[in-house]
């Protein structure tokens, strides 16, 4: 049994990716955790219903609409970070920038608190919703999220692993094949008994400048690899099989580079929104040759690539060359002419410039990243240029990201050009008026606080309840938390310099009290007498467990990854001892504020008299590369200076945007179309198709498209092809279309059998009659010994335990007596499966010449031909000069031919 379930991103404008795929004994499996810019968290519901029975987690790209949403649902939904997950080394290190990038650029990320969870609080403020932020994750929960995924490589068999009490996977095997698309994209095979399902979501199947194509096809081309060929059911996206018609690599290359050279040869900048992990790689490097290989005309003009994580993702990026394209150098990600730039103050520095430029920023929407600072600032100049790289998808909010009103705002000036992959023609935006709305963070006040702190305990009740009291329970914010904390501020290698030690920086302490919890005293029970002033009793009478005992409270140890922090005072020698620890802890508070870097060349040394002398080295930056610009100077304001520790909620400020830009479109969203799609399903011949991933009408469109070609060579209407396009939350019954029972084989048949290997597979054929279990197998009745007797209740008593009634029937041999008229003989068949690249391997081993005509054909010494028919699977041998008389010489090459067709079948026949 299979079936699948579109949780997100069936026939809805909305980019996620959701889906659970449940195979028979209870298995589920939830491929992608994908979410949009709305970041609505009721958009999850599905996925929390579902995490105490999925049995592990498939993600297929490094995108938001992929992997958007799972730190999340690691930090938020109990028990979710234990099911196993599992995805390509890429997918783990660009999505772990990608979601470090999404949180610390916008405070959305973290998502509101749902109104009707604050609904059931004592506290009310009337009908209006406070927007109350859920805890944002560090970057320490960040990496520990990712770092349990687990890592797999292309065309690897994996068995996942088993969870305790989950239902058990059996043989379920699942491989992970190239998807083109982005780095380390991933089209899934998962394999259970006789269901073979294809997961192919956002594939691409031609290559580029630095990624692969999908891995469809072998090294030997016109065959589909036969992992990937014939499934029980296929699952694919219909997104962008709207286009009219594809476009070359070169072309589509070219469009591009000509629209920036015409705008900086004006004086303009150009800006292209793209991600933060994925597609940018490909744009990156296309800028980075285009700029090393041309003149003058576009050095004036410099390059920018603004990401809160560039650093990070182009080193990734560097150590990850085995996963891209062949050919790709090892400094093809090493920019020597592209400036990275990773904080809001350099890009506001680079922006207020007067010069061209071309800005390669994060995101599409338009609503989280740097491109929407940059949009503020050239918006206003007719020369610039915005350039869209994809089809901006409706979130379907009543407020519509920018970069959506941008796309339509193109469309309607350019009818002619819709579906059409480029268009060399920009449009003014003539002063439209265009809405950009920004949120921010601020802490809460008045009621919104204890409304909070309700809501922060239910959820660690709850938590607890699910996961039992072992420490895992949900952590408290800054400001609602107690005893002592210890957090590091540190960058990671995420916004690290190349050049820049930053050991010390791990070492930046908080240490400052916290309110308690608005609890009540029951709620607190006995820890009442450690969180509370004055009280000093507790009655113990008729409690159990823990009430009775007078509660420990662990200090944590305040450590990071290079050992337990060092304080100072603790370890003064005896002659220092004039020296205040007061004072001590003053300069160390002081040094080590939150966000203050803390660098090599910053040494201070402490003095016998207590004063302290600072040695100041200022970095020289006038030899860095343009490679190494996201790195600020110390005298720079640093981003986090409008963060809230504390509990806080998200406000909303509306800019108007006066549109004087010019706008243009050139598709380098790199998914298949509707001719690769057309072309390539009678090679796959899935079974079952499902299409998912689209709106509804590309969606439609795709399937009417489908039905037709897979018609064609379907011969028969039992064999025609279910094509299916769910909508959100339809379960489809996608299962073969054939039975299977479980029967038992008596000794007389095991010892009969004449197994045949057929590429490592054992085939027989059997003739046999099938009895009820509670009846004795003929043939097996022997001769009673004493021995022979205890020996069988032995094992009848030993049995009798574990299962009173085996209801399994059994296979025998067909009795001698039985009348000819009830025996049958199975007709001798022919299995395997015979591939022509195969075959000319074997004859051209035999002395023979043998080479591919066109049209698939196999050419034997010039006189036969062996083709295979697509629609009846038959090998079919034509032509050769020969005799009746001469059909076993050796020397007549159509028999010859024949007998190695043969030689590569097994020939299976019952008596």
């Amino acid at each position: 049994m299979f079936t699948f379930t579109p949780l997100l991103g069936a026939q809805s404008p909305s980019p996620a990716s959701q889906s659970l795929l449940e195979f028979d004994g209870g298995i589920k499996v939830l491929v992608d955790v994908g979410w949009d810019e709305s970041f609505d968290v009721e958009k999850l519901k599905e996925i929390e219903k579902h995490i105490p029975t999925l049995s592990f987690i498939l993600l297929t790209h490094a995108t938001t609409a992929h992997i958007g949403a799972f730190v999340h649902c690691c930090k938020h939904f109990p028990q979710f970070k234990n099911i196993p997950v599992y995805a390509t080394t890429p997918v783990i290190s660009l999505g772990r920038t990608l979601l470090q990038d999404l949180y610390d650029s916008t405070p959305l990320a973290c998502s509101t608190v749902p109104a009707d969870a604050l609904a059931e609080s004592t506290y009310s403020l009337g009908n209006t919703n406070p927007n109350i932020l859920m805890q944002a994750p560090t970057s320490e929960e960040i990496a520990n999220y990712f770092g349990l995924i687990n890592p797999l490589k292309y065309s690897q068999p994996t068995q996942p692993q088993q969870l305790p009490n989950a239902p058990p996977l059996g043989t379920l095997t699942i491989t992970a094949y190239s998807a083109g698309h982005t780095l380390g994209g991933t089209i899934w095979h998962i394999q259970h008994g006789m269901e073979s399902i294809v997961y192919a979501v956002d594939w691409n199947q031609a290559r580029e400048r630095a990624l692969p194509g999908a891995a469809w096809f072998g090294e030997v081309g016109g065959e589909v690899i036969k992992e990937l060929r014939r499934p029980t059911a296929m699952i694919c996206s219909s997104r962008g099989t709207g286009l009219k018609k594809a476009v070359g690599l070169n072309q589509r290359d070219e469009a591009l580079v000509s629209l920036i050279r015409e705008t900086v040869s004006n004086g303009g900048s150009v800006l292209i929104p793209s991600d933060s992990s994925a597609r940018v790689l490909e744009l990156a490097h296309l800028l980075e040759e285009t700029w090393k290989e041309t003149g003058s005309q576009l050095n004036n003009a410099k390059v920018y690539l603004a990401s809160r994580t560039a650093g990070a993702t182009m080193r990734y990026a560097r150590s990850m060359l085995e996963w891209m394209e062949k050919g790709i150098e090892n400094d093809s990600f090493d920019f020597k002419h592209i400036t990275l730039l990773e904080r809001r103050s350099r890009v506001t520095k680079m922006l207020a410039q007067k010069e061209p430029r071309v800005i390669l920023a994060s995101d599409t929407s338009l609503e989280w990243g740097f491109s929407k600072d940059a949009i503020r600032s050239l918006a206003s100049d007719s020369r610039n240029l915005v350039i869209l790289t994809e089809r901006i998808s409706d979130l379907g909010s009543s407020n519509k990201a920018l970069g959506r009103f941008l796309w339509e705002f193109w469309n309607e000036k350019n009818p002619a050009a819709e579906g059409d992959a480029i268009s060399l023609a920009s449009f003014s935006g003539d002063g439209t008026q265009a809405l950009s709305r920004s949120a921010r963070a601020v802490a809460l006040d008045g009621q919104e606080l204890p409304l909070y702190q309700q809501y922060l305990a239910r959820q660690r009740q709850l938590q607890t309840t699910m996961q039992g009291d072992s420490g895992a329970a949900l952590e408290t914010s800054g400001a609602v938390g107690d005893d002592w904390s210890a957090s590091t501020s540190t960058t990671s290698e995420d916004s690290d310099d190349e050049h820049q030690g930053r050991l010390l920086n791990t070492a930046t302490i908080l240490r400052h009290t916290r309110k308690k919890l608005g609890l009540s005293d029951e709620e607190l029970g006995v820890k009442i007498l450690v969180q509370r002033k004055n009280v000093y009793d507790w009655d113990v009478r008729a409690k159990r467990g823990e009430e009775k005992v007078f509660p420990f409270v662990a200090k944590q140890r305040r450590a990071d990854e290079f050992g337990e922090v060092i304080r100072p005072e603790e370890f003064a020698r005896a002659d220092d001892e004039e020296v205040a620890p007061e004072a001590l802890r003053e300069g160390a508070k002081k040094e080590n504020e939150v966000g203050q870097k803390r660098k090599w060349e910053d040494l201070t040394i402490q003095t016998r008299d207590g004063g302290r002398q600072k040695k100041n080295r200022k970095a020289d930056t006038d030899g860095k590369g343009p490679n190494e610009g996201g790195e600020a100077s110390d005298d720079e304001p640093e981003d986090d200076l409008e963060r809230i520790d504390g509990p806080s909620k998200v406000i909303f400020e509306t800019e108007t945007l006066q549109l004087h830009c010019r706008i243009a479109f050139v598709d380098f969203s790199a998914l298949h179309d509707l001719r690769i799609i057309n072309n390539l399903l009678p090679l796959i011949q899935p079974r079952k198709l499902i299409f998912v991933a689209g709106d509804e009408a590309e969606t439609g469109k795709l399937a009417e498209e489908a039905r037709t070609v897979l018609a064609a060579r379907a011969g028969e209407a039992s064999n025609a092809v279910d094509v299916f396009t769910p909508n959100l939350g339809d379960t489809i019954d996608a299962s073969v279309d054939t039975n299977a029972w479980s029967v038992k084989l008596s000794r007389n048949m095991v010892r009969k059998l004449q197994w045949q290997k057929v590429r490592g597979l054992g085939v027989v054929a059997i003739t046999g009659r099938l009895a009820a279990a509670s009846l004795a197998p003929s043939g097996e009745e022997e001769e009673d010994t004493p021995a022979k007797k205890k020996a069988r209740l032995d094992a009848v008593s030993s049995t009798a335990e574990n299962d009173k009634m085996d209801a399994t029937p059994i296979l025998d041999v067909v009795p001698a007596n039985f009348s000819t008229a009830v025996r049958t003989v199975a007709q001798p068949f022919h299995v395997g499966d015979l591939r022509l690249p195969d075959l000319r391997k074997f004859l051209q081993a035999a002395g023979m010449s043998a080479e591919f005509g066109g049209g698939g054909v196999l050419v034997i010494n010039s006189s036969v031909s062996v083709t295979i028919n697509k629609l009846t699977n038959r090998v079919e041998v034509d032509g050769g000069a020969y005799h009746l008389a001469d059909r076993k010489g050796d020397g007549v090459t159509f028999y010859k031919v024949k007998r190695k067709i043969y030689e590569g079948l097994a020939v299976v026949a019952g008596s």
